[in-house]
């Protein structure tokens, strides 16, 4: 399913650099450009409260709906977020314009289903080794997520990337080997399964036949 409308109500800045930038922020904006479609980049800003609340409610990989003065002045997607090493904070965002029916690349994240057969029979463990993948496909079909159902999986199985269910109209841009979601023994099974491994392999000195016998010192 496709996201919900997401808006963005920004405003077009008339300062640029670094002065201007940590003026907005400290007003508690952030600044941000948006390009693409072979217009001229434009310099915006936008309050970091809505953009973080849009980011957790499918903005970074769903289409913003940006908003200037009241009214809809674009669409866009969520390119690159720039962000303060000490605080995360976000400091910088990149946002490219799209069309509705336009096919773009963009990074999709995933979310597991279901608890594996090898965790509720047997004590494993489940390692999400991946948590988003590239795709590509229409922009007004872009998911929230992807879901990968795990029910089945046993110790010592996994899901590739070729595994994960897309639309019709979606190509997976990820290598079809690429290991998403792992199952695999606790590590007490792993230490017990090798101790026993160990002692089944043990080998045993050879017995010398017909040696010369040990003498008695005198």
């Amino acid at each position: 399913m496709a996201t919900k409308e997401l808006n963005l109500p920004i405003e077009q800045r008339s300062k640029t650099g670094t002065t201007g930038a940590q003026a907005l922020r400290r007003e508690g904006k952030i600044p941000g450009v948006l390009y693409g479609h072979g217009s001229e980049p434009l310099h915006v800003a936008f309050e970091a409260k809505i953009f973080d609340d849009l980011m957790h409610h499918g903005g970074r990989s769903g289409v913003l709906t940006l908003m200037l003065n009241g009214k809809k002045a674009d669409t866009a997607l969520v390119r690159d977020v720039q962000r303060n090493p000490v605080s995360r904070k976000i400091v910088h965002v990149d946002l490219q314009r799209v069309t509705a029916h336009e096919a773009v690349r963009t990074t999709i994240p995933l979310v597991t289903v279901g608890t594996p057969r090898g965790v509720r029979e047997f004590g494993g463990v489940m390692d999400v080794i991946v948590h988003e993948i590239e795709v590509e496909g229409p922009v007004d079909e872009l998911p929230d997520h992807f879901e990968i159902d795990v029910s089945d999986l046993g110790i010592h199985q996994h899901v590739n990337a070729s595994d994960i269910k897309l639309p019709p109209s979606f190509k997976l841009l990820e290598a079809p080997d690429m290991i998403v979601v792992s199952v695999e023994a606790s590590k007490t099974a792993q230490a017990l399964e090798e101790a026993a491994a160990g002692a089944t392999t043990e080998q045993v000195a050879p017995e010398v036949i017909g040696g010369a016998p040990e003498t008695e010192s005198q």
